[in-house]
């Protein structure tokens, strides 16, 4: 049994069960046929929680899994944008609703396996009120500079900041974000100091890289593309494991630096409320992971910036795992606290 999340193996005492009986035809009929399905008119609409507010990526993963899900499965789906704490609010909403395999949350790292190191209390337990259900993409994370920089290259960052201890800037999109934490792996792990400085989001960062106020970002690939097909920016290095083909050649982290560790999958996944049957968990999964094999599904997150990185529960569970030790020892090793 997976020790991150728990899903009950049987379904014989959840109250929402019987009424789950229709969806489970629509469901077995959606499989069977390549054709979309007419919604039940008793079916109850499937909820997909987004921690962010409208038109941004994720929220466009969304709406589009959304769009999916409901023409396989033959079941409205409904959109909820609860932005806000980093994604905490979204997070609690879903860990609260009944575990009827009815609400999904659209999950990144922010409020999984970050929060619980940077919060002493949260209104939920990220490894015990959630279940997986599938990995569907990865934002990868960028290191970036104006085009007129000095420097070409993370060696030339590296060996300035050993010159000038806290004194090279980097911009990141908040206090506790994964483009703060980020940062902050990569000067850990190089064993230098960097003058961390926060924004409320990526646009003013970028307005003030591009401005030449910090000397350096760590942000999302989607965030820094448009600046660098006009040039107007250089990204560095990707926190990837294969490089970006949208940057310009612009190498990994690893082949830059040779450090190895600092591959930061910027995963987003679906989970569920504990406790969801787990005949209703690996249905949804393999819906999720089948949405997120198709040609047009990789072309559309391309285009957001994002990597498709389609896996099951059990691949969620690992990442997550992986993310939340990650991401704990940083946040130790740099006494970083909550704003």
């Amino acid at each position: 049994m997976r020790a991150w999340v728990r899903a009950t193996r049987s379904c014989a005492r959840v109250p929402a069960w019987r009424s789950l009986t229709a969806f489970f035809a629509i469901v077995a009929l959606a499989s069977a046929t390549a054709t979309a399905q007419t919604p039940a008119p008793d079916a109850k609409p499937l909820r997909i929680v987004v921690p962010f507010a409208p038109g941004g990526a994720q929220d466009v993963i969304g709406r589009y899994l959304g769009g999916h899900l409901s023409t396989r499965l033959g079941v409205p789906v409904v959109i909820d944008n609860k932005a806000g704490a980093g994604g905490v609010i979204a997070a609690d909403a879903v860990a609260k609703a009944a575990p009827d395999g009815n609400t999904l949350l659209l999950a990144t790292g922010g409020a999984i396996s970050i929060a619980p190191h940077l919060h002493a209390k949260l209104p939920y337990d990220p490894r015990r009120d959630f279940a997986a259900v599938a990995m569907v993409a990865d934002t990868p994370m960028t290191l970036a500079v104006r085009t007129q920089s000095a420097y070409t290259s993370v060696a030339d960052v590296l060996r300035d900041a050993r010159a000038r201890p806290g004194q090279v800037s980097y911009a990141s999109t908040g206090n506790g974000t994964v483009s703060h934490l980020t940062g902050e792996l990569l000067a850990q792990m190089a064993g230098v100091t960097f003058l961390h400085v926060p924004y409320r989001g990526a646009a003013p960062a970028i307005t003030d890289l591009l401005g030449g106020q910090v000397a350096m970002m760590v942000t999302s690939a989607a965030s820094i593309e448009p600046m660098v097909g006009d040039s107007k920016a250089r990204v560095l290095a990707s926190f990837t494991t294969a490089r970006i083909g949208t940057l310009k050649g612009a190498p990994t982290m690893a082949e830059a630096t040779s450090i190895k560790g600092l591959e930061v999958p910027v995963w987003v996944g679906l989970l569920a409320p504990a406790k969801t049957p787990a005949t209703l968990l690996e249905k949804l999964g393999a819906e999720l992971v089948a949405v997120c094999k198709l040609p047009e599904t990789q072309e559309r997150f391309k285009a957001l910036g994002a990597v498709p990185a389609c896996g099951g529960a059990k691949e969620l569970d690992r990442v997550i795992a992986d993310d939340f030790q990650r991401w704990g020892k940083v946040i130790q090793q740099g006494n970083i606290k909550a704003e």
